[in-house]
């Protein structure tokens, strides 16, 4: 390792196991919502990712009450919420904030009587913090294959209904008009977006995962308005920010005080707000040129 690497990465970096089971989540995670965020952002459904977000925190407490993996808890939580939604009516612009905004207040019912018999049956506050917070350097390597496949098979969902889905999401009118079936290419995009909220609840936890989805996609849309070159953009902007937030916590553990890493979650989210200002100002600048 050179001289300023090493200045740089504390050392077993490279060889340790948390690490890598971190940067091998964090990069699928990255692509997924890269990429699901910046449809969400053109539709104007960043509020129903939020929701599905926050939604999350049910099937985590839910998963860890029953002692399953808090992935499927996750997973579960997501998909009945995005079918919800896609019933009541999210695809109808008057009732899209009614709709997720019901489904969001009964999830957080129970994820409040979760979280509540989580602290008092299992006397344990850590699993509450993972659930919300996130901890990507105590995920299991047995999880790794269920995270490369799920979001292999969401990521081939957009590729699949990708023109569709652009076009309805652009102007949905105009989509109908076309023969495009906006409703469901509207449901199969909302499976696709639960699954990337579900892995992104894993990574930085349910509350800081709306960061991961829209931030990135958000900042690449200020520079380009080309869906496929913010789709780029936005991967590069999440994964670097991902990786670079598994690197500052790991190297944190030897800042003073010695001894306790700062959360992976905490780098992430910073990271992705600071190029989503610089993103704007870079924008903004172009704008006036």
């Amino acid at each position: 390792m050179s001289g300023v690497l090493r200045a740089v990465v504390e050392p077993g970096f490279f060889s340790s196991g948390p690490v890598q089971v971190a940067l091998a989540v964090s990069a699928a995670v990255a692509l997924l919502t890269s990429t699901l965020g910046v449809f969400t952002v053109i539709r104007g459904q960043s509020f129903a990712g939020h929701s599905l977000a926050d939604i999350g925190a049910t099937g985590g407490s839910g998963a860890f009450l029953i002692g399953a993996g808090p992935l499927w808890g996750f997973m579960v939580i997501s998909i009945a919420a995005a079918g919800a939604m896609q019933a009541v009516g999210v695809e109808r612009q008057r009732g899209r904030d009614v709709a997720t905004g019901v489904v969001l207040g009964a999830s957080l019912g129970l994820a409040a009587l979760f979280l509540y018999w989580d602290s008092t049956l299992h006397n344990s506050s850590g699993e509450t913090y993972t659930i919300l917070f996130g901890s990507m350097l105590a995920i299991s390597p047995a999880t790794v294959p269920a995270v490369l496949g799920l979001g292999a098979v969401a990521l081939g969902v957009v590729a699949i209904i990708y023109r569709p889905l652009l076009l309805s999401s652009v102007n949905a009118e105009l989509a109908a008009a076309r023969g495009v079936p906006v409703r469901l290419v509207g449901a199969a995009y909302l499976l696709a977006l639960a699954a990337a909220v579900a892995l992104s609840c894993l990574a930085i936890g349910a509350i800081l995962s709306t960061a991961l989805l829209i931030g990135p996609a958000a900042a690449a849309l200020q520079l380009t308005k080309r869906p496929w070159r913010a789709i780029v953009g936005a991967s590069v902007i999440a994964l670097a920010a991902s990786w670079l937030g598994v690197l500052l916590s790991y190297d944190s553990y030897y800042w003073p005080p010695r001894g306790h890493s700062w959360p992976v979650s905490f780098f992430i989210v910073t990271l992705v707000f600071a190029c989503y200002l610089a993103a704007r100002l870079v924008g903004s600048r172009g704008r006036r040129r």
